[in-house]
């Protein structure tokens, strides 16, 4: 969220700002440092500058939640001119989009899909307006081989009022008669977001689907590319990890699709910052999350990267960083827990795994832990900690005994 650029022949500045409560343009006086004008406003969001034309004073962008009949995080693009003047979106089919320009700039092909719309192809000006569809992708094939899309969901959050987005992964037998236990895959670091809004015929999440579990993937509160009152949530809270909207989203979804069977819990399983949060959801949400694997975790912020961390939970070290710890916080547990761990895991310290587990041990609590020899960071992908973590979860949500 952070774009700079001097202005020669102007002596200004193009400063990425959240003053405004949203993600916006401005045009700033290098000398006096006051604002010459607003370029981009409103309650939207300003995802990104791709080019600026200095001499004709055009800015070409990338913008966030201006369609307000869309998914707010679906990309568009627009244009606009320094002065704030001129502001003309160029693209508008439901979708993310991806835009690729002629040589002289007069027309662009424009592509957008969604994880449930495969790719449309339609030819524009520079203007935004429509000239010809080009072709729509024919996924006959893939959907006749077992391919299956998610399906896009949305609950309000916390406060009843803000929408969470969400996908929901069912198994290619899927039977609607059925009852299916639910997994979240998690990872709730608050630099982006992280449900996927393009079409793909090949989704993570799916793997684990396949197993007979429906999965859930979730942007609380607290993650980035909404409002900054949206991502604030994560101030100094990093713990919070927006399960107050996750619990609810999974709720409602499950009100709609009686086949997801929540009654006895949930699974909850990622990695990294994943890890943290999966931890953190059993222990503050143990009746919920019951099951749960955890890679590579960033445990305590007191003793994870130095820049990543303090970004959100701020400096100095207060107590909020030790209340929300996951080794402070790991006799609360009472589901089922693996904890993976790479011996050789060089971006989190792999003792950060160990002092949870230390924890675990002195409060008497029973669960797995997979050291990897000679892994490195996100030792559960790989296929022998994929499928301890798959076995895991058959034998504890599914109640089955994997076989060898």
């Amino acid at each position: 969220m952070l774009y700079l650029r001097y202005l020669v022949d102007t002596n200004a500045l193009l400063l990425m700002s959240e003053r405004s409560g949203w993600n916006h343009l401005y045009r700033i006086d290098a000398t006096t440092g006051t604002v010459k004008n607003v370029v981009t406003q409103g309650e939207w969001v300003l995802r990104g500058v791709d080019r600026i034309d200095e001499k004709t004073g055009d800015v070409w962008i990338r913008v966030l939640a201006y369609h307000k009949e869309q998914d707010p995080y679906q990309v568009h693009f627009a244009r606009v001119k320094m002065d704030g003047s001129r502001f003309t979106i160029l693209t508008d089919g439901d979708g993310t989009h991806t835009v690729n320009w002629s040589p002289d700039r007069r027309f662009f092909i424009d592509t957008y899909s969604r994880p449930d719309l495969p790719p449309v192809h339609e030819l524009r000006t520079a203007e935004g307006k429509k000239v010809c569809n080009l072709e729509k992708a024919d996924i006959a094939a893939w959907i006749k081989a077992g391919g299956v899309m998610p399906e896009r969901f949305i609950a309000k959050g916390r406060d009843g009022n803000t929408e969470i987005y969400g996908l929901i992964y069912r198994p290619s037998n899927f039977d609607p008669k059925k009852k299916y236990r639910v997994i979240e895959y998690i990872y709730a670091g608050p630099h982006d977001h992280h449900v996927i809004k393009r079409f793909s015929p090949a989704h993570y999440e799916q793997q684990m689907a396949e197993l007979g579990f429906i999965v859930v993937k979730i942007d609380g509160m607290g993650t980035n590319w909404r409002s900054k009152a949206f991502h604030d949530v994560c101030w100094k809270n990093i713990g919070d990890a927006g399960f107050p909207d996750r619990t609810l989203w999974i709720k409602a979804a499950a009100r709609k699709h009686p086949e997801m069977d929540i009654a006895k819990g949930v699974g909850i399983h990622g990695g990294s910052a994943g890890g943290q949060n999966t931890v953190r959801g059993m222990t503050e949400y143990p009746d919920f999350y019951v099951v749960g694997v955890s890679d590579c975790g960033c445990h305590d912020n007191r003793m994870d990267k130095i820049w990543w961390n303090e970004l959100w939970m701020s400096w100095p070290i207060g107590s909020h960083y030790a209340e929300q710890s996951n080794v402070t916080n790991a006799h609360k547990i009472t589901g089922k827990l693996m904890l993976v761990v790479g011996e050789l895991d060089r971006n989190v310290d792999p003792s950060s795994t160990m002092q949870v587990a230390n924890a675990l041990i002195k409060a008497d609590r029973d669960f797995e832990l997979l050291t990897v020899l000679g892994g490195g960071h996100g030792s559960a992908e790989p296929p022998y900690g994929n499928r301890r973590r798959m076995d895991f979860f058959v034998r504890n949500l599914m109640g089955i005994e994997p076989r060898n």
